[in-house]
Order: structure tokens, then C-alpha cells, then sequence
């Protein structure tokens, strides 16, 4: 995809969502990590269900594992894998007191040390938390970059490192939010809403005329 389009690209989601937000509800740097670990292969509809209740008790470090792994698990049951989630959330609360003075760290490298947070997870904790203008590919924005040729590449990191390098500089903090979000509600992985999506023109996808429906308002708007 050439400058120009992918210009044009970022302008047009912007001026859908000018101000695009994760869907995972936090207060904190901590509640944003906890729900990020948890959202590993589950909704966030499902994390948010699971977090709400499990914030009002525990919303710190301190406190979560002052619940212990069952009463953690508690709370936590009805998301994927939560049995491993709750053993990495409470051994990442302790590393958390014991060397970052209960706060979350704005620092790649510490975060992946964290037990369960990979690069992915410590992207979102960068871009959302702390502003800083990281891109955390997922398996929405992996498709869109594949799809519309903004960013082709066979693994996520090729595509993350393609993005960082072909996203504009004024677009590169929300890119995140945005990207996720058309893959979410627009560029679906089975049924792409093609009818309905703002970038069609500029998009490379040579299937994407058997998803053209009657067009209409973009799915997605300001969060």
C-alpha cells in the first residue's frame, strides 16, 4: 500500500473514532494489566463481567493476592484457562510489590518479565496506559494488516514491525485502537462487512467484492 492510501486510510478511521478506546473497563495501570492477562483467548465482554466483581474487592496488587489463588479463581471461572491466568496474575503481583514497588512499570522490558505478560500484553500496557505510540498485534489487526496489504507479513512480529514503520507518525498512538476495532466490527475473519467499511477503495483484498453488501454507516463509531 502506498503512503497516500495509507494516509488516507488512518484519516478516514480517525474521523470515525477520533478518540478510540480499548473495550476492557480499568481504572489503573494494574486493573488495565489484570484485564489484558485475562483477556488472553477470552471477549472482553467476558473480562469486563469477570473484572467488575473482582475489582471492588481487589484492585491492587496487595490485594489480589491477599485472595489467594481460590479466592481469585472465584472470580475468575467463567474466562478461558483461568486456572493458569490466576497462578501467572498472582506470581505478577508478587513480583510487582517486590520490585516495582507495587506500581506497574512503563518499561518493556520489565513487563515481559512479569509471569504470563508476553510482548503483546506489554504493547497494550505501553500504548493505553502510559501513551506510548506501540502497536499490539492481535489476531484483528494481523488480518487487516494481511488483508487491505497495509502491512503483510507472515508472523506478528514482521507485521508489527511493518506497521511501526508504515503507520504516520501523527496516527501511530491510536493505530492500535483503530485497527483492532475494523477487525472487530468490520473485517471479520468469516463474514467481512465490506458494504460497510470506510477504507474500501483503499483496500488491497482481492475478495473483497463478495462481501461488497448495499453500503451504509461504518459499524463502529466514537467509543
Amino acid at each position: 500500500m502506498r503512503p497516500a492510501r495509507r494516509e488516507a486510510l488512518f484519516e478516514r478511521l480517525r474521523a470515525l473514532n477520533p478518540e478510540p478506546r480499548t473495550e476492557l473497563q480499568y481504572q489503573t495501570p494494574f486493573e488495565l494489566l489484570i484485564a489484558v492477562m485475562l483477556s488472553a483467548q477470552a471477549t472482553d465482554v467476558s473480562v469486563n463481567k469477570a473484572t467488575r466483581g473482582l475489582y471492588r474487592v481487589a484492585s491492587t496488587p496487595a490485594a489480589m493476592l491477599a485472595l489467594g489463588e481460590r479466592g481469585l479463581k472465584r472470580h475468575i471461572k467463567t474466562i478461558g484457562l483461568y486456572n493458569t491466568k490466576a497462578k501467572n496474575i498472582l506470581k505478577t503481583c508478587r513480583l510487582l510489590l517486590e520490585e516495582h514497588g507495587g506500581e506497574v512499570p512503563a518499561d518493556r522490558e520489565a513487563l515481559e518479565r512479569l509471569p504470563g505478560v508476553g510482548r503483546k500484553t506489554a504493547n497494550v500496557i505501553l500504548n493505553t496506559a502510559f501513551g506510548q505510540p506501540t502497536i499490539a498485534v492481535d489476531t484483528h489487526i494481523f488480518r487487516v494488516a494481511n488483508r487491505t496489504g497495509l502491512a503483510p507479513g507472515r508472523t506478528v512480529w514482521e507485521v508489527e514491525q511493518k506497521l511501526l514503520k508504515r503507520v504516520p507518525e501523527r496516527y501511530r498512538h491510536d493505530a492500535h485502537h483503530w485497527l483492532i476495532l475494523h477487525g472487530r466490527y468490520v473485517c471479520m475473519a468469516r463474514r467481512p462487512r465490506c458494504g460497510e467499511c470506510a477504507i474500501y477503495d483503499l483496500c488491497g483484498w482481492k475478495d473483497k467484492a463478495r462481501y461488497l453488501n448495499p453500503p451504509g454507516k461504518a459499524a463502529w463509531g466514537a467509543a
